[in-house]
């Protein structure tokens, strides 16, 4: 690591264990790409080295020219795209404000040329715009982030936009949604291809959440809607957050952010883009999670989460992941 012209430059190089062994994972990088949009998965990956075969992750440009990112980082990108040999998986992340002006010509052209001999593509955040851009999404099911889900599926009327999940896998294209879900997504490759051991140790190694479903909502985390302390709904989400179990009935809330319950409705959907009870229910499927991962019973996890009794736990599991509790926790490897 240097300084260089005042900007702190890292060059991001495979770890020394990746070198000769793994599958090969290729990551875009550009001008204005969001750092963590690289960084995140790059990490998950070089963390798997540790606890299994591993990955060898190289980080290309459209030309093979440094990169400025997001945060003023300079990346030095191993090639350029088109003298980059096929990769076994390539990965496309978003930029902050790369969907308000037209796509460089070059940039499009690296993804193509990337993607067109990989045999898994994944997108961050809205990078699945330039997925879609060059047509690997027209008839498949798609997600982005939330805020750009509206003009994503404007943009691209081929693509089956699920704005409500943090990734969707469909064939073999992985999209995904804001910022921090390009972890969640580089956890759930991991998982399939070294088994959910190898991932959870990736996770536990990385101190982040092990590991939230594709399916789950991008709303979920009370830390991922944050309101100003004066706002009227700090004090319900602040609720919520300390005790998922408690009564969070729209009444409750509504007192909590002393406003009527039509307004308590219309600053959620304002604020959070959902419901008040679907927030609860996401927030509370989050702690039902937690709760089994760490080895409590589905009865326990249920009582302990809010949702009182093991069936409705199991309905609304099952409604929203595609997977019973039980099988969840067998899943993991929970003792």
């Amino acid at each position: 690591m240097t300084w260089g012209g005042g900007i702190f430059v890292e060059r991001l190089e495979p770890m020394p264990q990746q070198q000769d062994t793994g599958r090969r994972v290729v990551i875009l990088a550009f001008d204005g790409v969001t750092s963590i949009d690289v960084a995140g998965p790059a990490d998950v990956f070089s963390h798997a080295g540790r606890y299994g075969p591993g990955y060898r992750v190289s980080v290309v440009s459209p030309d093979g020219a440094d990169v400025r990112t997001s945060t003023g980082l300079t990346l030095h990108p191993e090639s350029a795209a088109a003298d980059t040999a096929p990769a076994h998986t390539v990965l496309v992340p978003g930029a902050y404000g790369m969907v308000d002006r037209p796509f460089d010509a070059d940039l499009v052209e690296a993804v193509r040329r990337l993607t067109s001999g990989a045999e898994r593509i994944a997108s961050v955040c809205t990078g699945s715009f330039l997925l879609a851009e060059v047509g690997l999404l027209d008839g498949r099911r798609a997600t982005t982030h939330w805020r750009q889900a509206e003009e994503f599926a404007r943009r691209y009327e081929r693509v089956v936009v699920e704005a409500d999940a943090l990734y969707v896998r469909d064939g073999s294209v992985v999209t995904s949604a804001g910022v921090s879900s390009g972890i969640d997504l580089a956890l759930a490759l991991v998982e399939e291809d070294h088994g959910p051991r190898v991932a959870r140790d990736v996770a536990e190694a990385m101190v982040v959440f092990m590991q939230r479903p594709g399916g789950l909502s991008q709303f979920s985390a009370p830390s991922r809607r944050h309101v100003g302390r004066d706002h009227p709904l700090r004090a319900p989400l602040d609720a919520v957050a300390a005790d998922p179990g408690g009564d969070h009935s729209v009444p409750a809330m509504a007192s909590r952010a002393a406003v009527s319950v039509r307004q308590l409705a219309r600053l959620f959907h304002d604020e959070i883009g959902t419901t008040p009870a679907r927030y609860v229910e996401m927030v509370r499927l989050e702690s039902a999670q937690a709760q089994l991962q760490a080895g409590h019973t589905v009865a326990v996890a249920a009582a302990r989460s809010g949702f009182g009794s093991a069936e409705t736990l199991r309905r609304v599991f099952t409604s929203r992941l595609g997977i019973t509790p039980a099988a969840y926790r067998d899943h993991l490897g929970v003792p």
